[in-house]
């Protein structure tokens, strides 16, 4: 099976970090990234970014098949809910509501997406991500006009946790641990949950929060978990941080003296961004890991967290879908016009020689036959009629005269009989008739015996008298005659 070319878009208010997964990124690969930043635009930020990603892509030379997007969390808000359904299709269906009724606003121009956190018998625990509908269009539709159309927009966060499972060594355990990362701009606190208890980590709980450039990153972050734990108190007791601050600036002695809980750095993150990887990668390690966990999010069969479920349901497999039918439909049909104007040229070629045939044969028809051949005439009559005519130029070669002999035919037999005996019998002739089924003769001979003689004569020629009639002639005294003969069959 061809691989795909995953392209993961992590996008902020002013940066875009960009991650194209592809056959080549295998193993220690590094894949291919890159990072753009809007100062002076004339255009929108959102645009301006579509379109510095446009070019990045097309200066690298990258290909893609599907388009992923994860989203800051400057730009989306996140909800902490309790649903009285645990079955997915159920929250769904009910999840707008219970957001609604939270927040006790309207949220009609608002887009969102959840993830179920617990389930027990009253219910589920549910994470609610919004996002104002006007920027989402916006960014998609700024994306779509450079050939990008994302079939996830996901929160950042749920981006990040994908990349923490896959990290995470076989075997390790999580228990209890909670998982902190700083980048130049935004904070993430994330705790792996096992949901189903298979052992695997399939969920997590999240926090978000923005950086800002001039805090203190080590006093800001030990706020934010001394408030997550509060948060998280139902669920299992944190005693182990990891950290991974890209500025490398927090102090992890501190932030377990402030917490109570044990800091240590994130082994699989590496070491911190600085000055100057910064300057030759410019990109920063947690931007890089969000736009790859939003390209690896592609490969899941199911998207649960998707902003465009909610607001603009991707369409972009149908319409390739489409379009493959069409163009299928279309080369269906020029195919059957060609083929169609083959045979039809054949046909016409074949008619051309069949009238021509036709003609030439209408014409020796006419000649054998001595008629015209009828229009209306079937194949099978004109064969029956030709054989009929052989047959009989056959029995005339053969000597044999029958009732439907030529004209010609019957006078030979006749006059042969003539020869035969017209001066014994002093025969004389008035009249012959020669039709297609008979022949009439009148004439007279010197006696009524002479007369006998002269039929007798007739009937060895193979003529059969089928009527006679006698005129003995007083005046004269010759014995008249009028007879129909037709040749023995």
């Amino acid at each position: 099976m061809e691989a795909k070319n995953l392209l993961g878009i992590y996008l902020t208010r002013e940066t875009a970090t960009v991650v194209c997964l592809s056959s080549k990124s295998k193993g220690d690969n590094i894949p291919d990234c890159f990072t753009v930043k809007v100062t002076d635009s004339e255009q929108p930020k959102i645009q301006a970014l579509a379109s510095m990603i446009a070019d990045g892509c097309s200066e690298r030379k990258l290909q893609f098949s599907e388009v992923a997007v994860a989203l800051d969390c400057s730009l989306f808000m996140q909800h902490s809910l309790h649903s009285d359904f645990s079955d997915p299709k159920q929250v769904a269906s009910t999840v707008r509501f219970d957001t609604e009724e939270a927040l006790a606003a309207d949220i009609s121009d608002i887009a969102l997406t959840f993830e179920i956190n617990s389930k027990d018998e009253t219910g589920s625990s549910i994470t609610v991500f919004t996002a104002d509908k006007k920027i989402l269009s916006e960014i998609l539709l700024s994306l779509q006009q450079y050939g990008f159309d994302p079939i996830t927009i996901k929160p950042d966060v749920n981006c990040l946790s994908k990349i923490i499972f896959q990290k995470i060594p076989a075997g390790e355990s999580t228990e209890g641990v909670m998982f902190s990362m700083l980048s130049g701009h935004s904070g993430y606190l994330i705790k792996p949950r096992d949901l189903d208890g298979s052992g695997q980590n399939n969920s997590c709980v999240a926090r978000t929060f923005l950086v800002g450039p001039k805090q203190n990153r080590t006093d800001l972050l030990a706020r934010e978990i001394t408030m997550t734990t509060a948060l998280f108190s139902g669920d299992e007791k944190i005693n182990s941080l990891k950290i991974f601050d890209s500025a490398g600036s927090v102090d992890f002695s501190s932030i377990t003296e402030k917490t109570g809980i044990l800091a240590r750095n994130i082994e699989f993150f590496g070491e911190a961004d600085t000055s100057a990887e910064e300057s030759n990668n410019r990109v920063n390690r947690i931007d890089f890991a969000i736009a790859y966990g939003a390209a690896m999010s592609l490969t899941e069969k199911e998207q649960t967290v998707n902003f465009r479920d909610d607001f603009s349901p991707f369409q972009g497999k149908k319409i390739k879908t489409q379009k493959a039918l069409k163009f299928a439909m279309v080369s269906l049909t020029m195919l059957l016009i060609a083929v169609g104007l083959y045979f039809h040229m054949n046909l016409y070629s074949v008619n051309r020689d069949i009238k021509k045939a036709r003609t030439k044969f209408n014409k020796n028809y006419e000649i054998v036959m001595g008629k015209k051949l009828s229009k209306t005439a079937s194949t099978n009559t004109i064969l029956k009629n030709i054989g009929y005519e052989l047959d009989k130029v056959k029995d005339e070669n053969a000597g044999i005269i029958t009732a439907g002999a030529s004209v010609s035919s019957k006078l030979t037999l006749v006059l042969k009989a003539f020869i035969t005996c017209a001066k014994e019998t002093g025969l004389n002739v008035d009249t012959i008739n020669i039709s297609e089924k008979n022949i009439a003769i009148t004439g007279d001979t010197t006696s009524r015996k002479e007369t006998m003689k002269f039929f007798d004569q007739l009937r060895k020629t193979g003529l059969e008298l089928k009527s006679t009639n006698y005129d003995s002639q007083e005046r004269t005294k010759r014995d008249g005659f009028s007879i129909t003969l037709e040749p023995t069959k």
